[in-house]
This record gives structure tokens, C-alpha cells and sequence, in this order.
């Protein structure tokens, strides 16, 4: 199965390298498990209008590894239950790769991101091109591709339907 391109505007930038996701809903929010709730308090240290602002399909873009310290969850969770359908950033927190492509949440490594895109320019990103398009400027750059198995866990979904499609794959 073929990743599906992913097209949306750019949510937001984040600027800062070694950024820590748990500040996107604020480490005191961090054990929080409604969406709901935390979708509302995604991003308001930022943009107070955060979440009326995106759309289903929207992306985010970050600096060097991106997802450093502690990984958790919520944060992401709260990213895609507004809409936020993945991150494209220059490089990442090894931790914070391995965690969100194990969920399915597709992550693209692409050194120079930042000074490509702007906040609210459309982009898409062509897994088969292994570019990123920005349609807003006309203009494209290229991403790292993907590891094999890294490719494989999301075409499955993530790790969970990708173990499960193996398994049921050698037992027939």
C-alpha cells in the first residue's frame, strides 16, 4: 500500500530546536487524558486562537530535533484531534521519531524547512517525489526518506496493524 501524499497549510513553526512537545498542552496539562480538553489548551501558550484556526489536513513544522526530552503522547494527540495530520521538521528527537511513527503519525525529516515555508503556505508532501511542495511559492525541497520498516508502519497505520498484518501474513 502507498502512503497517501499529506497536503495542508503550515498551523504553525516552531522555531526553536530541541523543542519539547509536552509544552505544546504545557507539562502541568501533560496527564490529562480527554482530547477534548486537551485539544483546548493545545497551543494557547502560542496562539491563544490555535485551535479555531486549523484545519483538518494542517501540518506543523519544527526545528532541530524536534521532540526533545521526554516524549508523551497527549500532546500529539491533541495536535491530531484538531486536525493536524503531521510534522515536517528539519531533524528529530530519536525518542519522539520512534513513539509517533510507532502511532502511524507521519514525521518528515527535511533539513532547510524552516527558511522554506511560511505560516499558513499550503504544502504537500510527495512520499513518492520524496519532496516537499510548497504550492503557495511554486517552489520544492527534498526530504530524507524514509527507513524501510519506518515506511512500513505507516502504510500499516502504525505498529500495532503493522504486527498484526505480518503476523497473519506468516501464518498462512
Amino acid at each position: 500500500m502507498a502512503l497517501k501524499n499529506l497536503r495542508g497549510r503550515v498551523a504553525f513553526i516552531f522555531e526553536d530546536d530541541d523543542f519539547d512537545v509536552d509544552q505544546i498542552v504545557g507539562v502541568k496539562n501533560i496527564k490529562i487524558q480527554d482530547l477534548d480538553e486537551l485539544a483546548g489548551l493545545a497551543m494557547t501558550t502560542y496562539d491563544p486562537e490555535f485551535g479555531s484556526k486549523v484545519q483538518p489536513g494542517d501540518l506543523i513544522v519544527g526545528g532541530h530535533n524536534f521532540g526533545f526530552g521526554h516524549p508523551h503522547y497527549p500532546p500529539m494527540k491533541a495536535l491530531r484531534h484538531l486536525g493536524i495530520t503531521g510534522v515536517v521538521a528539519e531533524s528529530f528527537s530519536p525518542g519522539y521519531w520512534r513513539g509517533e511513527i510507532s502511532m502511524g503519525f507521519p514525521q518528515i525529516s527535511c533539513p532547510g524547512i524552516r527558511a522554506f515555508v511560511d505560516r499558513w503556505d499550503e504544502i504537500e508532501v510527495d512520499w513518492e517525489a520524496g519532496i516537499v511542495r510548497n504550492i503557495s511559492r511554486g517552489t520544492d525541497i527534498a526530504f530524507e526518506p524514509l527507513a524501510l520498516a519506518d515506511r512500513a508502519m505507516l502504510e500499516a497505520g502504525g505498529l500495532l496493524e503493522y504486527l498484526k498484518a505480518n503476523t497473519e501474513e506468516n501464518t498462512q
